[in-house]
């Protein structure tokens, strides 16, 4: 068998897990100028906010969820790379409270480039990720591509009543984070060398943690509303909540959940091009303290893959939302913050003041 330990694939691509998704601004640009989509009754999660998957109700009783998401390596280990991309994809369906079943392997290689076996141990990594999750890959389709790309289409179901969406928190909502932060430093150190084992630990762990519990907080009539944080950071996809909910969110930087390595290779001035792409799309909507280190800003901002799911749920329920996590294997989960009463945007504090 051939010798493949020599091969890299984060240097087969120009970018890496959810930090490759084009830019929020740019993004809003492309959106802004497609036609309004057919308007489908049946359809109760689409375009019309924010949230990363799709529902269409089947009958009273069901309603189908699908979503698609995709990228190139964050690592190069080709079955971590798998069951990162896999469990990544398959948060979109339980961050939306619904149970994925089916999924459909989306594949795109440099064939002249990458060994089959290379290929194939992709191909299995998400296999494995995808039976943790008691997810059949029933198909897919590839490509010969110039850069690996992989990745998959899911469907899931969830009753109509349950299903939890980004735009629906409530004035007064306590916010609370599934994961630590700091992935997307983390693969950056990966990409220049810098990454020791433990760093690498701590990236897989998280990266290919199930945010199942998403099924259990969809029956928790006080989660109002609930996302998963990815490319466009913590930030990003707080002021998704933000906009849709119409409310501000005051955010407790003292309160966020960092993985050890990347707070430490943060200190040290490490942080990513997504991170600074990210906040130049949403800077002006948010406001931080005067002194605010630039670690912290680069921590707010970096690109989550396969992050944790992010819950608004009322006040009195947050003690029981955080037992829901914590029994499901969320030891970071923590509150970080509360909606408000206000304009569309994030207020970062160092502490509880407001």
């Amino acid at each position: 068998m051939a010798d493949d330990s020599h091969i890299r694939l984060t240097e087969l691509s120009h970018g890496g897990g959810c930090g490759c998704k084009i830019a929020p601004a740019i993004l809003s640009d492309i959106l802004d100028g497609l036609p309004q989509a057919f308007a489908d009754p049946a359809l109760l999660l689409g375009n019309g906010s924010s949230d990363d998957a799709a529902v269409y109700r089947i009958d009273g009783d069901q309603a189908v969820v699908a979503t698609t998401d995709f990228f190139m390596p964050i690592v190069d280990d080709p079955f971590d790379f798998g069951r990162i991309a896999a469990t990544n994809a398959l948060s979109d369906i339980y961050a939306t409270g619904g149970r994925p079943i089916l999924a459909l392997a989306i594949v795109g290689m440099p064939i002249d480039k990458l060994p089959v076996e290379v290929i194939r141990q992709i191909l299995a990594g998400g296999g494995a990720a995808c039976e943790a999750a008691s997810v059949a890959i029933a198909g897919g389709h590839s490509i010969d591509a110039p850069e690996p790309i992989y990745g998959l289409a899911a469907i899931g179901l969830v009753a109509p009543e349950r299903i939890k969406r980004n735009d629906t928190a409530e004035a007064g909502d306590m916010l609370i984070l599934g994961k630590p932060l700091g992935i997307g430093i983390l693969s950056g150190a990966l990409q220049r060398g810098e990454l020791d084992e433990a760093g690498y630990r701590e990236l897989l762990e998280t990266a290919t943690q199930l945010n199942r519990v998403g099924m259990t907080l969809a029956e928790h009539s006080a989660v109002h509303a609930m996302t998963d944080v990815t490319g466009f950071g913590l930030l990003g996809h707080l002021l998704e909540m933000c906009r849709g909910a119409g409310l501000a969110a005051n955010l407790t930087l003292d309160s966020l959940p960092i993985l050890p390595s990347a707070r430490s290779l943060a200190l040290a001035g490490a942080s990513t091009g997504a991170a600074t792409r990210n906040w130049q799309s949403y800077g002006k909507e948010v406001r931080l303290p005067a002194n605010i280190e630039s670690w912290r800003q680069s921590i707010l901002c970096d690109p989550q893959t396969s992050g944790g799911l992010l819950v608004a749920c009322a006040p009195e329920a947050a003690e029981s939302v955080l037992a829901m996590f914590h029994d499901s294997g969320f030891a970071a989960a923590t509150r970080i913050g509360e909606m408000m009463a206000s304009k569309a945007e994030v207020r970062v504090l160092f502490g509880e003041e407001t």
